[in-house]
């Protein structure tokens, strides 16, 4: 559990030192306070610092918005995040007028900062945390390029009759991918190689002979 202790002038201005330090909001965390400080004669003489605790909740959505906030306050940049729960993923929608740095080429960017945040939170809270990171809705733009991908490959394997191993991607991605090809009569999809690395090659059937399909 992250936490730390912190003093200040008042017990007021030593959570907020806290809250900044920790990238977080009053909501995510508890708070004890441990000395209420005084100001002491004239605000000088005897004075005493206040001392508080503040502790991060290990809740998954405080963990995840606290990692993401850390890292983009890192890089310097203008964007906020909306976090919610459906179908058995952590969802964040990132936006701000700076998105286009956590986005990049072809999405490599936010899909690093997905991994991360996958396994970040996931050690953190010892247990299995899927996220799927969105950035003013590129997830969906990208799946219209993936699906025009996936037929095109498609025609290049049937053409060619040889196999095409594409770049690797996260696994929403491959999913969509192999969804595309799915009920195709002459290819099928399967990944190879360990993650991040992962690839998803189209194949080509030879004699109806197929190998481990990707779920």
């Amino acid at each position: 559990m992250k936490e730390m202790i912190v003093e200040g002038s008042s017990v007021e201005e030593a959570v907020e030192k806290a809250l900044k330090e920790l990238s977080v909001g009053r909501n995510d965390v508890e708070i004890k306070v441990l000395e209420e400080g005084s100001r002491g004669f004239l605000g000088i003489i005897g004075a005493k610092s206040a001392r508080v605790r503040v502790r991060v909740v290990d809740r998954p959505d405080v963990v995840i918005r606290s990692f993401l906030k850390e890292v983009i306050d890192k890089m310097e940049l203008d964007v906020e995040q909306r976090i919610w729960f459906e179908d058995g993923y952590w969802r964040v929608e990132l936006y701000g007028t700076d998105i286009r740095h956590l986005i990049g080429r072809h999405g490599e960017t936010l899909n690093a900062l997905q991994l991360l945040a996958n396994l970040a939170v996931s050690k953190r809270l010892q247990e299995r945390v899927r996220i799927i990171l969105d950035a003013e809705g590129y997830r969906e733009k990208r799946e219209k390029v993936l699906r025009k991908l996936a037929r095109r490959v498609a025609d290049r394997v049937k053409r060619t009759k040889r196999d095409y191993t594409l770049e690797p991607m996260p696994p929403q991605e491959r999913r969509i991918i192999h969804l595309e090809l799915q009920d195709e009569k002459n290819v099928y999809t399967v990944s190879r190689g360990q993650e991040p690395y992962r690839r998803l090659a189209v194949c080509y059937k030879r004699n109806g002979l197929l190998e481990e399909e990707e779920k």
